[in-house]
């Protein structure tokens, strides 16, 4: 091809699927008791005793891609005579799009015969993921840079993802609510219900008593709002933080009740990025479906 398709780590897939899909990515950052790492797929250190250290207390904080990390980054492809295709982690949870659109500025003046174009995805984790493996079939049938960039800015909102928390630790420590909710709901066993909104906010929905319940309801507007409801036939992709068992649920369930999925349910791990403000506790689901609104 005669250009290239690119994303954060933040899309939450693997080393191996980011390969096999020849998805380009750059990594954020972050600091883990004041040493730094790349938010680099779970290499430095394993998701499991990632999120172990955060259960146990260990301080972390995130960074998002530079502009100049970008500049050098996009620099080798157009080198390579190559155009880009680069979809950033919502502008709704992080700044990331304006550093990488500050690289492009300076490139485009530099390779004026090349195209780079910048995309906010509005998504996050491995629903960002799985909008960059959909695109990656377009490209794979022969869809032109210029068509991709399009359908990407015209069907991102279709991209559902939904959230729920077991642990309510990480969402008092990050100021989401107050010590106080914090305190009552965890006695009450309440697991928030999020989703992801029009303008790429992660936005409460639902409180849930146990997780038998938010299990339910998550597959619920799984029915609800995916194409085709029960008779979804696309690919769907979960993501979880330091709690499988949990995971594994949502995916027998959507499994039970979906006949036509496209393949297996994938299950990936939340990266450090999301997970160091998501914490442990934390499972997604994320399918094609209705835009997404306020």
């Amino acid at each position: 091809m005669d250009y290239i398709l690119s994303s954060c780590s933040t899309a939450d897939l693997t080393e191996e699927h980011f390969k096999k899909r020849n998805i380009n990515y750059i990594c954020f950052h972050y600091t883990l008791d004041g040493k730094e790492y790349l938010d680099d797929l779970g290499k430095s250190i394993p998701f499991s005793k990632f999120y172990e250290l955060m259960a146990s207390g260990s301080e972390i904080k995130t960074s998002q891609v530079n502009s100049d990390e970008f500049y050098n980054y996009f620099k080798r492809f157009l080198e390579e005579g190559k155009d880009i295709l680069h979809l950033t982690l919502s502008n709704g949870i992080s700044g990331v799009i304006n550093s990488a659109n500050i690289a492009a500025d300076m490139l485009r003046d530099e390779f004026p015969n090349r195209k780079i174009y910048i995309v906010d995805s509005l998504g996050a984790s491995s629903g960002y993921g799985l909008f960059m493996d959909h695109l990656a079939d377009l490209r794979d049938s022969g869809m032109s840079i210029d068509d991709l960039y399009q359908y990407a800015l015209d069907n991102r909102l279709r991209l559902n993802h939904w959230f729920f928390s077991t642990d309510l630790t990480f969402y008092v420590k990050g100021g989401r609510i107050s010590k106080a909710a914090g305190w009552f709901g965890t006695a009450l066993k309440i697991c928030p219900l999020l989703n992801m909104d029009d303008k790429g906010r992660l936005i409460p929905r639902y409180k849930c008593i146990g997780k038998r319940m938010v299990i339910k309801r998550i597959v619920d507007k799984m029915i609800e709002c995916a194409d085709k409801g029960l008779d979804y036939d696309g690919k769907c992709y979960i993501s979880e933080a330091g709690c499988m068992e949990d995971a594994m649920a949502v995916k027998k369930s959507v499994e039970a009740t979906f006949k036509h999925l496209n393949g297996e349910v994938e299950i990936n791990s939340v990266g450090t990025t999301i997970g160091a403000h998501t914490g442990p506790g934390t499972v997604a689901l994320f399918f094609f479906g209705k835009k997404r609104e306020n």
